[in-house]
């Protein structure tokens, strides 16, 4: 295998829930492996992911992955590889709004939701109800009236009665301003600081690491991945799953399989044999 010089890698950004791992929690070895060889190729591969922290770094760890920085919490925080650090890598850039006014908004329209905050530790404040496992292991139940108060890297909000036709219908209603906000698969809001998303995250990474827009690569399924597939595929290539909504896939330009049919080993495969052999 030839290794890319440094300049002829590519920034590859990988979302983690349903692009490398399974609704089930599994990650199949043919991903795992297509994303080695992409690394080993000498090419910069890294995770974007709306998860905290500490929900990330054991998949990093997971794919065998070291890279210069991650984006987490939807790009409210980036992570830089630090060997010193717990985990290996320590908070570069964290972005944070007052989430109160908000909060209150919402809880307006939604009076029966679920509601947690991140801080910039990836702690979680939550006044209702979370799946387990959804949030991560560090939280702490407050009342609605200190959930406020907390500074928020994220805030993210739930509402199980609702179906997602009808929980995007009562988003749009009310007319969030100063944030940017995501609806998931689920009755399920994510809400990041004022103009703050994968993509800005990304775009600072890219900056840093030198890499051209030209050669930056990403992959997701939700509609908190379209900022993201839109800045990729703009100048190189931002590819959906296949099982990813319609507004999500009209943003790409590539499309490749579904998770359970391995459309991210497939997609990094098909990246890496189209590229000139001193890239790969």
């Amino acid at each position: 295998m030839t290794i890319a010089a440094q300049d002829d890698r590519w920034m590859i950004a990988l979302d983690i829930d349903g692009t490398v791992l399974l609704e089930s929690g599994e990650m199949n070895d043919v991903v795992i492996d297509a994303v080695a060889k992409v690394r080993d190729a000498g090419h910069e591969v890294m995770l974007a992911t709306g998860r905290s922290v500490a929900m990330t770094l054991p998949i990093l760890r997971k794919l065998g992955l070291k890279p210069e920085y991650v984006v987490c919490s939807n790009g409210a925080i980036t992570l830089k590889r630090d060997p010193l650090a717990d985990g290996g890598y320590a908070r570069e850039f964290v972005e944070m709004f007052n989430p109160k006014e908000v909060l209150t908004s919402i809880k307006q329209h939604l009076g029966s939701a679920n509601y947690a905050v991140e801080d910039a530790t990836g702690k979680f404040f939550v006044d209702g109800k979370f799946p387990d496992g959804a949030l991560g292991a560090v939280s702490e139940d407050v009342s609605f009236d200190e959930l406020i108060k907390v500074q928020a890297t994220r805030v993210v909000v739930i509402s199980p009665q609702h179906q997602v036709d009808d929980f995007l219908s009562v988003v749009e209603k009310m007319g969030l301003h100063k944030v940017s906000y995501n609806v998931g698969w689920t009755a399920w809001l994510d809400i990041a600081p004022d103009g703050v998303n994968k993509s800005t995250a990304l775009e600072n990474v890219r900056s840093r690491l030198g890499i051209p827009r030209t050669r930056v690569f990403a992959m997701g399924d939700g509609r908190n991945d379209i900022d993201m597939l839109e800045w990729a595929a703009s100048h190189g290539r931002g590819v959906a799953m296949g099982q990813a909504p319609d507004d999500v896939l009209a943003v790409a330009n590539q499309v490749t399989e579904s998770d359970v049919n391995d459309g991210a080993a497939l997609a990094l495969t098909m990246f890496l044999d189209a590229l000139p052999a001193s890239q790969r």
